[in-house]
C-alpha cells in the first residue's frame, strides 16, 4: 500500500471512530465503536453525582463498550453553564438529553438531581419508551424536586406516587439506608447460585468494591437477585465477611426486573448498587455491568465468554468522597486521543 493510501485509509478509519467528536463546544462526549456485536447500537449515559465519580468511572465503560465491543456510546454529565466544566454539585444542567430520543439504552448513574422540565421530559420519554435501562449506585434516588409545582416532582426519591419515585418505580428500590458502615466495611459480590447461568454473569468471577452495601427493602417479587452483597470487616477484598444480621441475610446487589411504564410497553432493567469509579477497578464489576449492556440489548448470545473489559487508556479514579470531583475538565478533555 502506497503512502498516500496509508493515510487516506488511516484518516478515514479516524473518521468512522471519532464521529460525532468533532465539536469540541459539545458539553457531552460521544465514542463511536467500529466493530463488534454492538455496532448500530447506541447507549447514553446519564451521569450527575456529587459523591461517587460516575463522570469518571461512566466515561471509562463507555470507552470500553465502544472500544471493545463496538457501541456507540454518549456520556451526559452535570456542566456548570458558565464555564463548560463538568461540576457535578450543579443539580439543575445536563445539557444533551435530547440524545435520548435516538438511543436504544440508557445508563443512569445521577443523584438527587432536579432538571428542568424540558430537560427531565427526555428521561421520562425513554423510560416509557420499552427500551432497557441501567441503573447505578444513586440511580435509586436519581432525583429530588424541592420545586412541587414540577410535573416531575413526582419522580423524586421520597415521592408518594408513585412510591419511592423514579427509583423504585424503575429499577426496584429507592434510598433506604447504607446497610455497611459507609466508608468502613467494603462490599464482596456473592453470585446467587439460583442464577449463575443467567447470561449477565457469564466470565464473571470476581465482584468487589470499596463501596459499602446498600439497604434494599422494597423490590418486587419477580425481580431477579443476580449477585447478592456480602458485607466485610474492612476496605481490602480479603477481609473476612461481618459475623451476625448484617449478613443474614444478604442484600441485593445486582438484580434484573421487567418494567411496564406508562405506555404499557416492558423495558428490561438491570440495577447494581455498585457502580463508583474505584468500584470499576474490578474486573469483574466491569465484565458484569459489560454483559448487562449486552442483555438489555437483546444481545446476550453475543456475550463473549470472557469479554473484554481491559481499559481503554490509563485509570486513576478518584476516591469517592463529597468535593472530590477534578475541577476545570471539560468534555472535550475526554475524548480519546
Amino acid at each position: 500500500m502506497s503512502r498516500i493510501s496509508t493515510i487516506g485509509f488511516c484518516a478515514a478509519s479516524a473518521i468512522v471512530f471519532f464521529a460525532g467528536l468533532a465539536n469540541a463546544a459539545d458539553p457531552w462526549v460521544v465514542f463511536e465503536g467500529k466493530e463488534g456485536p454492538g455496532v448500530g447500537k447506541h447507549i447514553v449515559f446519564v451521569t450527575g453525582d456529587e459523591e461517587y465519580r460516575s463522570e469518571e468511572g461512566m466515561t471509562m465503560l463507555a470507552k470500553i463498550l465502544a472500544v471493545r465491543h463496538g457501541f456507540k456510546c454518549t456520556v451526559l454529565y452535570g456542566i456548570e453553564p458558565k464555564d463548560g466544566t463538568i461540576t457535578p454539585t450543579v443539580l439543575n444542567n445536563i445539557p444533551g438529553l435530547e440524545r435520548l430520543k435516538d438511543a436504544d439504552m440508557m445508563v443512569m448513574f445521577t443523584r438527587f438531581r432536579e432538571l428542568p422540565d424540558d430537560q427531565m421530559k427526555h428521561i421520562i420519554d425513554f423510560t416509557n419508551s420499552g427500551k432497557p435501562i441501567l441503573g447505578l449506585r444513586t440511580a435509586t434516588h436519581a432525583f429530588n424536586y424541592k420545586n412541587a409545582a414540577s410535573p416531575y416532582a413526582k419522580y423524586s426519591f421520597n415521592s408518594q406516587n408513585p412510591a419511592g419515585g423514579w427509583g423504585q418505580w424503575v429499577l426496584g428500590d429507592t434510598w433506604v439506608n447504607h446497610h455497611g458502615h459507609h466508608g468502613f466495611e467494603s462490599t464482596r459480590g456473592v453470585i446467587n447460585p439460583k442464577f449463575a447461568d443467567n447470561p449477565i454473569l457469564k466470565g464473571v468471577e470476581d465482584i468487589w468494591g470499596p463501596t459499602d452495601v446498600y439497604t434494599i427493602t422494597h423490590l418486587p417479587a419477580d425481580a431477579q437477585v443476580l449477585v447478592l452483597g456480602q458485607v466485610l470487616q474492612g476496605m481490602q477484598p480479603t477481609d473476612k465477611p461481618v459475623e451476625g444480621e448484617k449478613n443474614n441475610p444478604m442484600m441485593p446487589l445486582v438484580w434484573t426486573r421487567d418494567f411496564k411504564g406508562d405506555s404499557g410497553k416492558t423495558s428490561r432493567v438491570i440495577c447494581t448498587t455498585m457502580g463508583a469509579s474505584v468500584d470499576l477497578k474490578s474486573e469483574g464489576l466491569r465484565r458484569l455491568l459489560v454483559n448487562a449492556c449486552y442483555w438489555g440489548l437483546g444481545l446476550e448470545k453475543s456475550i463473549p465468554a470472557k469479554s473484554n473489559v481491559d481499559y481503554v487508556g490509563p485509570y486513576e479514579p478518584t476516591y469517592f468522597g463529597f468535593g472530590k470531583h477534578k475541577p476545570g475538565v471539560k468534555p472535550a478533555d475526554l475524548r480519546i486521543n
